[in-house]
């Protein structure tokens, strides 16, 4: 579904897609600022938004507090460490099924979807018990 993109969302999206990890609009602020003509803090949230409303962005809020982008390359599922922060990525998707059933039930396009469990990982879950 492309759009008609300012320059700022297109730089946005050029840099997203290079970066194996998402970034946070501070980051991707910081980002273009060495590299390109400047763009400001605010620019680059709206030209977030209007990629994420594109359905070519996703945005995933850490167990921080903190929001995080990235290019729509497929679903995301995640287990999040509320105790040190870790996001480990889960290959499977359990809700594919009923995602098929939503779009055909209420006649309505997904772009995407992102699935996340919050709890303590193995290593803090240790640390944990040797306190």
């Amino acid at each position: 579904m492309k759009t008609n993109r300012t320059r700022s969302q297109e730089r946005i999206f050029k840099l997203l897609k290079t970066q194996k990890r998402s970034l946070s609009a501070q980051d991707i602020y910081s980002k273009l600022r060495k590299h390109e003509k400047p763009l400001g803090l605010a620019t680059v949230y709206r030209s977030l938004d209007a990629l994420k409303r594109e359905g070519v962005v996703t945005v995933r809020t850490l167990a921080n507090g903190e929001s995080v982008y990235s290019c729509l390359q497929q679903d995301q599922h995640y287990l999040n460490c509320v105790k040190c922060g870790a996001s480990i990525i889960i290959n499977e998707c359990p809700v594919q099924n009923w995602e098929d059933k939503l779009q055909q039930s209420h006649k309505f396009k997904i772009f995407y979807h992102n699935l996340e469990f919050f709890g303590v990982c193995n290593s803090c879950t240790f640390t944990e018990d040797i306190s």
